[in-house]
């Protein structure tokens, strides 16, 4: 959710932060906020509003000096969204800073408590309690700021990364994560801290991801030190060399990181299948399903437990495995299955879908099946992440970083990793010949072709959304493999857009959905010749008939559709299986337009946030 920036070193703290800050602006946020430390001085700057408005704050108010710092976009927890709740928040004394992503779920108790002490409180928030708790623990006990920092946090019950700097010690910082994420850059002589790697990229590859709890002294005059919070145990610095490059996180010539990321499927889903995918050997390596091979064809039941989008692509994981596997498979919100007693334990296996690594919901689901002897197995884009540790195996998506907040091309590159599990489990298992398997995996080939040709017709499907941007609900049917394709069009759509929408089963339209359509409701229909092509041409008449507007995505010289369709986008042909690949393209190009017409910020959809790393 919240993005964290600091930076200890030589060089002026202030544009290292800012354009750190504007990097984690995917994350979601509705105020911004730095501190700086120069000399004697600690100076904060605070807004609600955008990072362009916490610069020129910081320019007014001459806040700009100093080669150490702290900065963070917040998104409202507790507390509304107003200069005083943004952070940096100060302890009562003033001497204390800090910046934090979590929720402390017992600030109530501590808040009550450390005013009876004397304290006094001016937001709202939970952050501004754990800082005073941290200097009432300071000054109780005379304690150096990384004791008091660890002490108060095995007080503390929640979710936390944190950076905290004490101008007492104007040499260090000192930073803790427990179920939030954090990077520390490792340079020449300087630090950097931020929620993950993209804003200090340019400055060093070098990259420490903390663990759930730990914490680490940054000191100008030391070597880093990492320490569990908990044992106060010293944790040896394991260093990762980033992948990432500064052109992935740039628009690249694009208006929208949404659009980049649209265009950018092609190469995505070809970097998600390389070296997996060997259509001339007429196989499929995948390391993470091989080195526990049995355990995948023993499991008797497949649990796919995530969240929003990624819960979506789940859906379409039950119908393929299903298909291919015979293996009975159940989909789950991460957020309610955490929260209920499942019946899940040894020879089932929780396939975890998570684009960042990092969902709170789907980590804590991890967890909860690891502890009943479920095997894990993770799905993810982020190298490193939180979800990649925790599972006992896995495989990245490779789809590259993914800035704008609706996921795009996460979708489908889950789905092409989970195609890819299902047909190699399935050659493994003996469901299916030689000639059938060839003929899949040469499809499955065939996608970045077709995804491109799909947005060829970016023009035309533009078009089509200057007819419907202003319509106030719409409605997304399909059936089999494409109903969660309906289910995924239409969160896209009311994400970025905010036009109400609702995916349906294309046979339970009559079950309800029916009654809303009129001649000013526009009706997404995904009728793809394959599958139960004859029941949908159904729907449609019945939808017809009533005036509704339709948009059928079709396949490629579909005539029976077209007569009916008041617009119709064709597909090229493709396995049924996989085409909620290319179904789902016109849909993300169609939300991206509409939104656009509207007036709306697409990479930064109000209250929503990329990453959702607190409940």
């Amino acid at each position: 959710m919240c993005g964290i920036v600091g930076y200890l070193g030589h060089r002026e703290a202030f544009n290292i932060i800012l354009k750190g800050l504007q990097r984690l602006e995917y994350r979601g946020y509705d105020s911004a906020g730095l501190m700086l430390y120069e000399g004697e001085t600690l100076s904060v700057s605070k807004t609600k509003g955008k990072v362009f408005d916490l610069k020129t704050k910081g320019q007014t108010e001459g806040n700009v000096k100093g080669s150490l710092g702290m900065g963070h976009t917040r998104w409202a927890t507790h507390g509304v969204p107003n200069n005083v709740n943004a952070h940096p928040h100060l302890s009562n004394s003033g001497r204390l800073a800090i910046v934090h992503n979590g929720i402390i779920e017992n600030y109530q108790a501590l808040k009550t408590t450390l005013e009876q002490r004397g304290y006094t409180f001016y937001s709202d928030t939970d952050t501004e309690v754990l800082i005073n708790l941290i200097e009432e623990i300071q000054q109780k006990e005379q304690v150096k700021l990384s004791k008091a920092v660890r002490m108060a946090l095995n007080r503390v019950v929640g979710a936390y990364a944190i950076v905290v700097f004490d101008h007492s010690n104007p040499d260090q910082l000192v930073t803790a994560r427990m179920g939030s994420p954090l990077a520390i850059g490792v340079g020449e002589d300087e630090f950097f801290i931020a929620s993950d790697a993209s804003p200090f990229i340019e400055y060093t590859s070098n990259a420490i991801y903390l663990e759930d709890g730990e914490m680490a002294i940054l000191d100008r005059t030391k070597a880093i030190e990492i320490r569990k919070i908990k044992s106060n145990k010293e944790v040896d610095p394991f260093i990762t060399e980033l992948e990432l490059s500064l052109e992935e996180i740039e628009k690249g010539g694009y208006e929208h990181f949404m659009l980049k990321e649209i265009y950018e499927q092609p190469r995505a889903i070809k970097d998600t299948f390389r070296g997996r995918l060997r259509v001339e050997e007429g196989l499929i390596k995948m390391a993470g399903v091989e080195q526990h091979l049995h355990t995948f064809l023993a499991a008797k039941r497949i649990v796919i437990a995530a969240c929003g989008t990624s819960w979506h692509a789940g859906l379409v994981a039950e119908y393929i495995f299903e298909t291919y596997l015979r293996i009975p498979v159940e989909v789950e919100y991460a957020s309610e299955f955490r929260y209920r007693d499942p019946i899940i334990g040894p020879g089932d296996l929780l396939i975890a879908i998570s684009q960042s690594g990092e969902t709170a919901d789907t980590l804590a689901a991890i967890k909860m099946a690891k502890s009943k002897g479920a095997f894990v197995f993770g799905i993810c884009n982020v190298v490193g992440s939180s979800i990649a540790r925790e599972s006992h195996a896995g495989a990245y998506t490779h789809a590259g970083p993914e800035i704008g907040v609706a996921s795009t091309k996460a979708f489908t590159t889950q789905i092409t990793v989970l195609t890819l599990i299902a047909l190699k489990l399935a050659r493994e298992k003996s469901n299916m010949g030689d000639a059938e398997f060839k003929h899949l995996i040469n499809e499955l080939e065939s996608l970045p072709s077709k995804v491109e040709q799909l947005l060829q017709q970016d023009a035309y499907i533009k078009e089509i959304a200057t007819v419907y941007h202003k319509a106030e609900h719409s409605l997304y049917l399909g059936r089999g493999f494409n109903f969660p394709v309906a289910l995924e069009g239409a969160l896209k759509l009311k994400e970025i857009s905010y036009i109400h929408a609702e995916g349906y089963p294309a046979a339970e339209m009559k079950h309800g959905p029916i009654a809303l359509i009129d001649e000013h409701m526009p009706v997404f229909v995904i009728a793809t010749r394959k599958g139960h092509y004859e029941k949908v041409v159904s729907n449609i008449q019945e939808i017809k008939s009533r005036k509704g507007k339709i948009i059928a995505i079709v396949t490629k010289g579909d005539q029976q559709v077209a007569a009916l369709a008041d617009h119709c986008i064709e597909i090229p042909e493709i396995e049924e299986s996989m085409s909620p690949i290319l179904t789902t393209i016109p849909l993300q190009l169609l939300a991206y337009h509409m939104a656009i017409l509207r007036g709306c910020n697409v990479d930064q959809p109000r209250n929503l946030a990329k990453s959702v790393t607190v409940e």
